[in-house]
């Protein structure tokens, strides 16, 4: 689906209908973002250990990310608009659900429903934008779609804060339905139907493949921290490794793939894809651990640690011309390696600079530099993949894009969240066996304190004569994890840099790549009416 033309097409109204897709995609952004700033108070609703609130953090991308591939491919066949409007739909009772859900479990199963939902409707905005726009109109569509994207998901925790303020916990899964309203309305009268739809059969088994090995994979890395849970977590990998290589057969012999092999094996799609997991991953990690570094350690309330997170939204938009610019002028390969320098920087002051009595510049140079990384890293990431398809498949291209938010979010914010998990249980473990009052604490107790940092504080509450010191040993067991969850997040972003310095062509042989795989691609059918980029 590469198009080098210098001047590009863009569809009748494209800016009525960029901001329905905009909008669209915003609500899945959105969702992904809230339940952050609300897990400590979900945390104390509930009595929810710090593994059940990593599950509930990680419920939506859960969802959306394993059925990212089955449900775009659907859309490619079926027709997009149709499964953009279903998804909308479906929303609306995840999202009441989760706020009024009476058990966490609920809560977390909720999340995963949301996120099904947003499967349905998020990949198809993206292909959209590949069938509606060529040249560079595309990839100025893209920076839009996808910093924007990305600014409203920063935005999320600013609004769920916000509403804390004001409401219960509950409160914050319904922020999206205003949103999601204009959006359906302005998609229903927006956005073209049956656009370079393949109309070729969806490959269900193919697509259930998929599901259980994304899911398993993603609920594996979840369930590792968690006491007793080995023959769980046995499970889990075990069934995700089977599924994925049951996934590989099928694809491999189907006549009609659900993920064309050949296609995903083109180097810049596929280095584009795992660079781009990274990075939104990161985003990801830093907005869930951060969120309870500023209220747990920093002692910001919800609505300062919203407000707090506002350099990166900030960022995401001031980068994303730039970022268009930049990938146009000297390729995606440079512009990724920017993008990935800003999010090394935003780590590294995290790792040396977060402790217990850390400045808000800190935090603010954090979230700035990780926004400068999005906005920067997100288009090439993106239009690497749309220009590495046939218009037909845009919807692989699109899942792929969504799953490098997704599928890159749940695992490294699961692995990030097991790390902190971990670290903090670790070093409360060894606080209690130094304290004097050792002998005196009780097993349950101890394995209270060690649950999560609400917990402790639960545990504080009840015990006023020593809640100080519990407190400042959770604030130490807290800061004690996160070291482990930053420094693992900067290994993460070095290798995403090694492989995007080696493997990632330049300019020139990119545009030669891209000029190559069009070629022996099938044309497209004959598409709606289009107008020249600045007319309509």
């Amino acid at each position: 689906m590469a198009d080098t033309s210098t001047a590009g097409t863009s569809p009748a109204r494209p800016g009525l209908v960029l901001v329905a897709l905009v909008l669209v995609a915003g609500v899945a952004n959105l969702n992904l973002s809230v339940a952050n700033v609300a897990l400590p108070e979900i945390g104390r609703a509930f009595d929810s250990s710090q593994s059940v609130l990593n599950l509930i953090a990680v419920g939506y991308s859960l969802g959306l990310a394993a059925s990212v591939l089955y449900l775009g491919a659907v859309g490619d066949s079926r027709g997009r608009k149709r499964m953009l409007v279903a998804g909308m739909c479906l929303s609306v009772p995840a999202c009441l659900l989760a706020a009024y859900a009476p058990t966490d479990t609920v809560l977390f199963g909720a999340r995963v429903l949301g996120g099904l939902s947003a499967g349905m409707a998020y990949p198809t905005t993206l292909s959209l934008i590949a069938a509606l726009w060529t040249g560079p109109a595309r990839t100025r569509a893209i920076a839009l779609w996808s910093s924007i994207g990305g600014a409203i998901s920063a935005l999320g925790p600013l609004a769920a804060g916000a509403t804390l303020q004001l409401f219960w916990w509950g409160a914050v899964f319904l922020l999206t339905l205003p949103m999601l309203v204009v959006a359906l309305a302005m998609a229903l009268r927006y956005v073209p139907a049956h656009v370079h739809e393949g109309g070729e059969p969806v490959d269900h088994l193919g697509g259930v493949l998929s599901v259980f090995t994304i899911a398993g994979l993603v609920l594996a890395v979840n369930f590792a921290p968690m006491p007793r849970q080995g023959t769980a977590v046995l499970s889990l990998a075990v069934v995700a490794a089977a599924a994925g290589i049951a996934f590989v057969l099928r694809q491999r012999r189907a006549r009609f793939p659900l993920y064309d092999l050949a296609i995903a094996s083109r180097r810049v799609f596929w280095v584009a894809a795992l660079a781009g997991m990274v990075v939104f991953g990161s985003l990801m990690g830093a907005l869930f651990i951060g969120q309870q570094f500023m209220q747990n350690v920093l002692g910001y309330t919800s609505l300062q640690s919203g407000a707090a997170v506002l350099p990166s939204p900030v960022l995401m938009a001031l980068c994303a011309p730039a970022s268009a610019r930049f990938t146009e002028r000297y390729g995606a390969r440079f512009t990724l390696l920017v993008g990935y320098s800003c999010c090394l920087l935003s780590f590294t002051v995290m790792l040396l600079l977060w402790h217990e009595h850390a400045g808000y510049w800190r935090v603010g140079l954090a979230y700035a530099l990780l926004g400068a990384g999005v906005g920067f890293a997100g288009t090439p990431a993106s239009r690497s993949l749309t220009n590495s398809v046939p218009v037909t498949r845009a919807g692989m291209a699109s899942g792929t894009a969504d799953l490098q938010r997704d599928l890159g979010g749940s695992v490294i914010q699961s692995v990030l969240g097991a790390l902190l998990t971990a670290g903090y249980a670790a070093s409360f473990a060894r606080q209690v066996a130094a304290s004097p009052e050792a002998a005196r604490v009780g097993r349950a107790t101890e394995a209270e304190l060690q649950k999560s940092f609400a917990a402790a504080a639960d545990t504080a509450a009840r015990y006023p004569a020593y809640a100080d010191q519990i407190t400042a040993a959770a604030r130490a067991a807290f800061l004690h994890g996160d070291q482990r969850a930053y420094a693992a997040a900067i290994v993460a972003i070095l290798g995403g840099i090694a492989l995007v310095w080696f493997l990632f062509p330049r300019h020139d042989r990119e545009l030669a790549l891209l000029a190559e795989y069009a070629r022996g691609d099938p044309a497209p059918g004959p598409a709606p009416a289009r107008n020249p980029v600045g007319g309509g």
